[in-house]
């Protein structure tokens, strides 16, 4: 194995070299991302996509729900679906910037990988909390730090050597007892968690349309009152709160990257009246929309 202290203090100068004190970066490789910040913030409102998470220097506080975990340099996040959190970075400064990265994946990419590992049986029935967190060993360290280096390659040849050493990366977690648990739950076809994440999906991808529980809890073989019980035990929010979270994600998305109007911002996301839209705006982000946005384009906060 490689020196794998050695290989992430390079893979930490490579990406200030490559990205500076970029904030959210979004890298060549089209499932890889970065943040990289000198500042610390407060808690601020986000949703984590499926993906694997590992801070490279620094520190954060993550809530979901009533839950708080302190996560850095030693412990890795796993978001096994779209999990609505509150994110703090508490330990960053000029001297030692915060650097983290997410690699992105699809339940459908952990299943393929799932197919030939030796899953321990497990009750289908009871669902997990979409996020989990673990301890981050040399053997997840070194293949997430080649993953990076691949940006150094030529781009016809980094489609297909990233896609390779995902599924590397995706080995070394299903084969740990702890996270090969937490991610077969989720990737089983016909478990709970499964379920559950297709809800999370459908509600996802159709943020701005009238929610109907009952279509929902059809398309995914359930009760309602079974539904409603395993999304909030996966998410922490009821299926209405978290199309609610999505929404003004996306409307503050939509507000920061597109320079529309409040009103108009409003009506994409599927609100019908703005004033509404701008209290539930304020009381999730702490402040109205016309100033969170202008802020946020200002680069004081993220």
């Amino acid at each position: 194995m490689a020196d794998v202290n050695l290989l992430k203090e390079q893979t930490k100068e490579f990406l200030l070299d490559r990205y500076g004190i970029a904030g959210s970066a979004q890298s060549d490789i089209v499932s890889l991302d970065f943040y990289i910040s000198d500042k610390t913030h407060d808690f601020i409102s986000t949703v984590y996509e499926p993906s694997l998470c590992i801070i490279l220097q620094g520190a954060k506080a993550i809530g979901f729900g009533d839950e708080m975990y302190g996560y850095d340099e030693q412990t890795y996040a796993l978001a096994s679906t779209h999990v609505p959190l509150n994110v703090s970075l508490t330990d960053a400064s000029k001297e030692k910037p915060y650097i983290s990265l997410c690699i992105k994946f699809s339940l459908d990419e952990v299943y393929e990988v799932l197919k030939g590992v030796d899953v321990k049986e497990q009750s289908l029935q009871k669902s997990e909390k979409g996020i989990f967190f673990g301890e981050l060993t040399d053997e997840i360290l070194e293949p997430v730090s080649r993953f990076v280096w691949l940006l150094e390659k030529p781009k016809d040849k980094v489609k297909f050597l990233s896609d390779l050493a995902k599924k590397e990366i995706l080995y070394m977690l299903a084969t740990n007892d702890k996270s090969g648990y937490f991610l077969s739950k989720f990737a089983m076809q016909g478990s709970v968690s499964n379920k559950i994440s297709k809800a999370v999906a459908k509600i996802k991808n159709e943020f701005s349309q009238k929610l109907n529980m009952k279509d929902v809890a059809r398309e995914c073989d359930m009760s309602e009152s079974s539904l409603y019980h395993n999304f909030k035990i996966v998410t922490s929010l009821s299926p209405v709160a978290f199309q609610k979270k999505i929404r003004l994600e996306e409307a503050k998305n939509l507000l920061v990257n597109k320079n529309i109007g409040v009103a108009q911002a409003a009506f994409d996301v599927g609100y019908e009246s703005a004033s509404q839209f701008s209290r539930e705006y304020a009381r999730m982000f702490g402040m109205p929309p016309k100033i969170h946005s202008e802020i946020l384009r200002s680069g004081v906060a993220s």
